[in-house]
């Protein structure tokens, strides 16, 4: 069942982090999917740990997903020769990829994730009950 659910959650997380870079930026890259399967994913893994409180796990989340685009984008530009985005005239870039003001944006976005997330697990675990 844990596989199937991760599944889900990659393709959930592909095609919302896809539907944020089309009505963020207007375009996407298939890579992105990848980006945002993984991402939700990781999420998921940062919920299913009870101890840990939600500003660690939205912190945890932004600097996983921020590793996530970075990765995403070396891949891109090194591999398939692809600049999808640039981010080099972004304060503090690292290599036109990632930058502080994207990570604070996923830092907000990751607490959110992780609330509904929480919510969702409380109400499956209500009807089991």
């Amino acid at each position: 069942m844990r596989r199937l659910e991760y599944a889900c959650l990659f393709a959930l997380g592909g095609a919302g982090y896809c539907g944020l870079e089309l009505g963020w930026r207007g375009f996407t890259h298939w890579t992105m999917f990848a980006a945002g399967g993984l991402a939700l994913c990781l999420l998921a893994f940062l919920e299913d740990r009870p101890r840990l409180p939600l500003p660690a796990g939205a912190l945890l989340g932004a600097l996983g997903v921020t590793g996530i685009e970075l990765a995403a984008g070396l891949y891109c530009t090194r591999v398939l020769h692809a600049a999808v985005w640039d981010y080099s005239a972004e304060w503090a870039d690292l290599a036109g990829l990632v930058c502080p003001k994207y990570s604070l944006a996923w830092l907000a976005l990751c607490a959110w994730v992780l609330t509904v997330l929480r919510a969702l697990r409380r109400a499956t675990a209500r009807q089991r009950a």
